[in-house]
C-alpha cells in the first residue's frame, strides 16, 4: 500500500511539473504576441490622448491662428474706415451742392443787374461790384465754375439744355450753340446746372 502511495506521489509530482512547464510556455507565447512598438516609440493602437505633443509646435499653431485672426480683423477695420470716410465726404459734398445750387440764382441776378447799368464806371456802383465780385470768388473757392461757351461750341446734351433751335445762314453753325439764355455751372467737374442754350439748325 505504501508502494502505491509512493507511485501516486511521483505521478502527481510529474503532473505538476508538466503544468508548470505549460504555464511558462503560454507566458512566453503571450509575451511574443504583445502589441509591436511603433517607430515613434509608442505602441500601435495606442490612444491619441496618450501621444505627447511638442510644446513648440503647439505654440506655433496657436500663434498662426492668432496672427490670421489679427490680419482678418485689421482688414475689416481698414475697409470700414475707408467706407466711412468716403460716405462722410459724399455727405459733405452733397450738402454743399444743395446750398450752392440755391445760390446760383443770386449769381444770375448779379449778372442781370450789371447788364442793366448804363455807366459801369459810376462810383456809386463800386459797392455793388465789390459785393458781386466777392460773391463770385466765394463760389469759385467752393469749387463752382461757370461753363465756358462760345460761338464755336458744339451742343453737348451732357452739359447743355437746348430750349429752342433757330435757322442759321451759315451751315458751319448748324448743331452749334448760337446763344446762352442761362449759364451752366460745374462743381468739381460735375454738372450742378445745365446751360440753357439756343442751337442753330
Amino acid at each position: 500500500m505504501s508502494m502505491e502511495n509512493h507511485a501516486n506521489e511521483n505521478e502527481m509530482s510529474k503532473n505538476e511539473e508538466m503544468i508548470s512547464e505549460n504555464n511558462e510556455a503560454a507566458e512566453n507565447v503571450s509575451a511574443q504576441q504583445e502589441t509591436p512598438v511603433a517607430e515613434n516609440g509608442t505602441k500601435e493602437g495606442a490612444s491619441a490622448e496618450n501621444v505627447v505633443v511638442d510644446p513648440a509646435i503647439k505654440l506655433q499653431q496657436e500663434l498662426d491662428e492668432q496672427k490670421d485672426k489679427y490680419i482678418r480683423l485689421y482688414s475689416e477695420f481698414d475697409n470700414f474706415r475707408r467706407r466711412t470716410a468716403k460716405e462722410k465726404l459724399e455727405l459733405i459734398q452733397s450738402a454743399n451742392e444743395q446750398l450752392l445750387n440755391k445760390l446760383l440764382p443770386v449769381a444770375d441776378d448779379f449778372d442781370r443787374a450789371e447788364k442793366s447799368f448804363k455807366d459801369k464806371n459810376d462810383k456809386e456802383l463800386e459797392g455793388f461790384f465789390l459785393i458781386a465780385n466777392k460773391f463770385r470768388k466765394t463760389l469759385e473757392q467752393s469749387g463752382v465754375k461757370v461753363m465756358e461757351i462760345n460761338a464755336q461750341t458744339e451742343f453737348n446734351p451732357d452739359l447743355h439744355e437746348a430750349i429752342t433751335q433757330i435757322p442759321v445762314p451759315d451751315a458751319a453753325q448748324k448743331g452749334k450753340i448760337v446763344d446762352v439764355v442761362e449759364k451752366g455751372y460745374l462743381l468739381n467737374d460735375k454738372v450742378i446746372r445745365f446751360a440753357k442754350v439756343v442751337v442753330g439748325s
